[in-house]
């Protein structure tokens, strides 16, 4: 038997691996990314059976909104995401703590626009549940907040339907609060005008929109219209590829070149580091703990930097697993 990586998956409902045994039954195991995701975990048969399961995207173990990934069942080969295979995150129940702290420097102190970039499934959800945890500490400043992104607030709608996939602690929010995504101030902009008047305004505000990587989405323009000012503030808050704009941000860029004409980056520019959706190694390392590592013939590496997955690589072996591959795309393999 031959497989070829690809990387295409099929999806279903909730953050679940799709385990499919050879009579037919279907199992759904909780990969804790967020809603919607799902991998295929398939066990073969051949002359033998031969187990081979799929990470998907593993979520983290103390996420503040959905439950923590599920064991697994053993497994002769492994294909296992690596994205944060050689870091640790910040801890995430400080994230609150650090969100006030930029709203009150940017919006109270220096009455001026903090611009929040944010992935339009799973961060937007948990920057929007920040705030309300604020709000019900009466902590949060009393401002505008705004969530300008059509898609954001279609996928918040989409993820209030589901509250069996929330973990322990927010379904005890739910029992005071029935909607952890909304709070005193927050308002949902629809059209391209209401999001263009936010460009004319003067009032300090909060503004959260998409992309992530502020690469494209209505951010890209906030960004734009605010990037100059120095009472303004920029406060990424997941992974920018190299080349986003995102990322030209962060590494201090002095001037940047948005929609063709060059911006003078007078702004603050930030980053939460702790609300990545892809757990860190020892996420990554609780995942695999329930597998007997003898028993795992071979563990291929894939979703990660190649700088990445060799650290990663060394570490797994250290710990156990005889045999760590880190294939190139289009790589076929035999399993026997």
């Amino acid at each position: 038997m031959k497989i070829a990586f690809h990387g295409a998956a099929r999806t279903v409902t909730g953050s679940k691996h799709l385990l499919t045994l050879k009579n037919g039954k279907k199992i759904l195991l909780d990969c804790g990314m967020f809603q919607g995701m799902g991998k295929d975990t398939d066990m073969l048969n051949r002359g033998k059976t031969t187990h081979l399961s799929f990470s998907g995207d593993v979520g983290r173990y103390r996420d503040v909104i959905l439950k923590s990934p599920e064991t697994f069942p053993q497994a002769d080969y492994i294909i296992m995401e690596s994205t944060y295979g050689n870091s640790l995150h910040e801890d995430i129940h400080s994230t609150i703590d650090s969100f006030l702290e930029w709203v009150e420097r940017t919006c109270v102190q220096k009455k001026g626009k903090l611009i929040i970039p944010a992935f339009s499934l799973g961060r937007t959800q948990e920057v929007l549940y920040a705030f309300n945890q604020l709000s019900l500490e009466n902590r949060l400043p009393k401002l505008d907040y705004f969530l300008d992104s059509p898609l954001s607030t279609s996928i918040t709608e989409v993820v209030k339907k589901y509250p069996q996939y929330f973990n322990k602690t927010i379904q005890k929010v739910l029992q005071s609060d029935d909607d952890p995504f909304q709070f005193e101030g927050l308002r949902y902009i629809e059209s391209v005008d209401e999001s263009k008047l936010l460009n004319y305004r003067n009032e300090p505000c909060v503004i959260i929109s998409a992309s992530g990587m502020a690469e494209a989405g209505r951010v890209k323009h906030h960004i734009s219209n605010n990037v100059e000012n120095s009472r303004n503030a920029i406060l990424m808050t997941g992974y920018c590829e190299p080349a986003s704009l995102g990322a030209r941000l962060l590494k201090g860029a002095k001037e940047v070149s948005i929609f063709g004409v060059q911006h003078e980056v007078n702004a603050e520019v930030g980053q939460i580091k702790s609300m990545s959706a892809h757990g860190d190694y020892e996420d990554l390392s609780q995942w695999l703990s329930c597998q007997d590592k003898q028993q795992v013939r071979k563990l291929f590496l894939v979703h990660g930097e190649y700088d990445v997955q060799q650290d990663f690589k060394r570490w797994l072996v250290k710990r156990g697993f005889p045999d760590v591959e880190i294939p190139e795309q289009h790589y076929e393999v035999g399993l026997g």
